[in-house]
């Protein structure tokens, strides 16, 4: 059957209506990463489990992903200073009352303190830090406070966004603990071995706080763009393709 000619226009009209729509609602998010923290955070690349897992939660809305890089510590700043959409956490500070929306929990961070094992360290309980040096991610003193407030007080304690030049001091002894990611400092350390024929000194892990998902949330400045992304979220767990980012990197 022919369609007369007003109806084509009608339904061509609301085709075009209906994408002009879809197309309205999709954004470009630029979010305040870290520098490099891989396998979590590639820089040179935009790439890495952290990145791949938000832009692809993002496109399920039809959203696209802009990265844009700071030291650790700076990335709720740049947030608060309104130099980006979103930031991928807040580092210890509430953001909501500048205009954040946190997401669901993206990746999570299982730190641990990290020492030579020759050195036959007990960490049990904070008091199990005096007198010890600590190198670690920018933040973390806001993160642990009950752990790291008494070395930061007393200049024991040392924020760095370079991981890979947390290994290297660990190894030369120049500090006492690191306080890293367990993949972050396996990553470096591998690289060191394989880049630059160094041998790291066997290591111990020490397990000091329970893992809580609420520090490791992405924030967003749209409401809307927060409720897409865990839409997107939800839906790349329930189709394997959550875990698949993190076997790609990781295995």
């Amino acid at each position: 059957m022919k369609i007369p000619v007003p109806a084509c226009r009608y339904i061509f009209c609301c085709i075009c209506t209906i994408t002009l729509s879809i197309a309205a609602k999709a954004d470009e998010v630029l979010m305040a990463f870290s520098l490099d923290i891989p396998p979590y955070i590639f820089e040179q690349y935009n790439k890495g489990i952290e990145i791949d897992i938000i832009a692809a939660a993002l496109t399920h809305k039809g959203h696209t992903l802009r990265p844009l890089y700071f030291p650790l510590g700076r990335i709720p700043i740049a947030f608060q200073n309104n130099l980006v959409d979103a930031a991928m956490g807040d580092m210890g500070i509430d953001l909501t009352p500048h205009g954040g929306f946190y997401a669901d929990p993206t990746v999570i961070y299982d730190n641990v303190f990290i020492s030579l094992k020759k050195n036959n360290l007990t960490i049990n309980g904070p008091a199990d830090l005096d007198n010890l040096t600590i190198i670690s991610f920018q933040g973390a003193e806001k993160r642990y406070p009950q752990w790291l407030k008494k070395p930061f007080e007393e200049k024991r304690f040392y924020g760095i966004s370079d991981q890979l030049t947390q290994v290297k001091l660990l190894n030369l002894e120049r500090y006492d603990l690191v306080l890293s990611d367990r993949y972050i400092f396996k990553y470096f350390v591998k690289q060191l071995k394989y880049e630059d024929n160094i041998q790291v000194n066997q290591v111990d892990e020490h397990h000091f706080a329970e893992i809580d998902p609420l520090d490791y949330r992405p924030v967003f400045r749209s409401q809307q763009i927060r409720d897409d992304f865990n839409f997107g979220l939800k839906k790349l767990k329930e189709s394997g393709e959550f875990q698949a980012i993190y076997d790609h990197y990781i295995k």
